[in-house]
This record gives structure tokens, sequence and C-alpha cells, in this order.
């Protein structure tokens, strides 16, 4: 009977460690799937998942993710080839016009210096505020592509966003200023340095003012934290919770006259991702701040 307990014993230790060292591949191969999976998303590969274990449910679940890697490959690069082409359009589109645009600013210049009659006067006025403005916008366009792969080649170096909000401000004081609005200024006394493109953070302020300036109810407030985050507000009346929520959609403006292109923030969160950092935007009771992070991994 003793022999028999201790043969038991002995089967049951061993299913036990036989257990156990199976729970040790089962768990070996899901972390090397789980870094597998994440090293393929953070690049673009063609390498499928493989793993060294021989259990069936792991192997299948590899051949799953697999699939499921290949439909996301495939639909990435569909997106970056639709992006790249819509940015292709958007360029040779706004090269295009610039050459009858061109001409037709010259020849509004010769009816100025012609005779007319007051009528003849108020209409030349209409037009010659309409192209300025169709020709703001199609450098709009012609920015949007430009700006954005410069970003991609440019490089990183130490920036001080206490001086870039500072260059940005004094950038656009005078069109502030026009448009009754002053700034209220909140700066630490201790520089706020980053790793940034400084092209793409002049940009993207410039971008954020741009939309102050436009639809700001009169005031602006701006303020920068040690940690990194960067916030304006202001009023605006036009705005609700639901229109917020489109801002840095591509193309969206706020009113349907339009009054720009609706690409300046949607630009402004493609460079502060690219940089690292993030920017949102919310609207409470009729104030809309918009608050960009650039966080402390950025440092250089």
């Amino acid at each position: 009977m003793v022999y028999v307990l201790a043969a038991l014993c002995a089967l049951l230790a061993a299913a036990v460690l036989l257990l156990l060292w199976k729970i040790l591949l089962l768990r070996r191969s899901a972390e090397e799937l789980r870094r597998g999976v994440q090293e393929r998303l953070e690049t673009d590969t063609n390498t499928l998942l493989s793993i060294p274990s021989r259990d069936g449910a792991m192997r299948r679940l590899a051949a799953g993710l697999n699939v499921q890697l290949r439909q996301l490959r495939r639909e990435r690069r569909q997106c970056q080839n639709g992006d790249r082409d819509l940015k292709e359009a958007v360029t040779n589109i706004s090269h295009d016009l610039r050459t009858p645009l061109t001409a037709i600013c010259g020849y509004l210049d010769l009816l100025e210096g012609e005779e007319k009659s007051a009528a003849a006067a108020r209409y030349l006025e209409l037009i010659r505020g309409r192209t300025d403005h169709l020709r703001e916008m199609t450098e709009e366009f012609f920015r949007y592509t430009t700006v954005l792969s410069a970003a991609e080649r440019g490089r990183t170096e130490a920036v001080s966003l206490n001086g870039a909000v500072e260059e940005a401000l004094a950038a656009w004081y005078g069109v502030l200023s026009a448009r009754g609005v002053s700034p209220e200024v909140l700066l630490p006394e201790e520089p706020v340095v980053r790793a940034l493109n400084r092209e793409a953070v002049s940009r993207v302020l410039a971008n954020v003012l741009s939309n102050a300036a436009k639809y700001s109810g009169g005031d602006l407030r701006v303020a920068l934290e040690e940690d990194g985050t960067l916030t304006f507000s202001n009023r605006a009346p036009a705005l609700t919770p639901v229109l917020t929520e489109k801002l840095f959609d591509r193309y969206f403006t706020v009113e349907s006259g339009g009054r720009g292109t609706g690409l300046g923030l949607s630009i402004a969160r493609q460079l502060t991702e690219r940089m690292g950092g993030t920017v949102t935007a919310e609207w409470q009771t009729g104030v809309l701040t918009v608050r960009l992070r650039f966080p402390r991994e950025t440092l250089p």
C-alpha cells in the first residue's frame, strides 16, 4: 500500500511539474506574440509572427494574428497612398490656380487706375476682396502639403516653449490688435525646453493663434505650465460642443461662408503628434480651450 501511495505521489508530482512547464511555455509564447505584434504595429514590415511553441491553440492564435496583420498592412498602405495622392492633388490644383489668379490680380490693379463710376468702384472692391480671399485659400492649400512634408524631414533641437510663444504672439500682435484682442500671457520664469522641430512648433502656434484671431469673442488667454502644457482660451460664441469635436477635422470651418480652408488646426494636430505631443480642444460655458502638451519625454 505504501508503495502504491508513493507511486501515485510521484505521478502527481510529475504531472504538476509537466503542467507548470506547459504553463511556462504558454506564457513565454504569449509574451513573444505580444512583442511581435507591437513591433509589427510600430514598423512597416512584411515579416509574420512565429513562435517556437508546438501548442496547437497558440499556433492557431499566431496564424489568426498574422491574418489580421496582413489586413492591417493593406489598409495602412491604402491610407498612406490615399493621403499621398490627396497631397499631390492639392499641390497640383493650388499650383494651377496660381497663374490665373495672378493674372486676375494684375488686371484688377489696372482697373483700379481707370476712371469708373461709384457703382463700378464698389463692384471692383467686392471682386478684389473675393479674389484676395481665394488667393489666401490657394496658398493655404499649398502650404498644407509643403509644411507637413518639411516636418517629416525636419530635425529636432532644443526649443524653449517660452520663447516660441513670445515670438508667435509678437508676429500675430498686429492681427490680434486689429480685431480687438489683447492677449493675457502667463509664462513660467524658468525656460520650458523640449526637443522639437522649431519650424513645426512655429507653424502650430501660428495656426492656433490664427484660429483665435478669427473666432475669438474679443479675448485670449495664453498660459504655459512647467510640465509643457500650453493652453489657449477665448470666448467662442459661434461654437458648440458638437462643433468643437470637429475643429481638427480636415477642411472643417466653423462658418459655412468660410474665412479659411479648415486646414489650420488639422495641420497643428498632425505636426504636434509627429513631435510626440498631443493637442485637444474643449468648449465649456462659451469658452474654447485649445490645449497643447509636450511631455518630458521630448526633453533633449
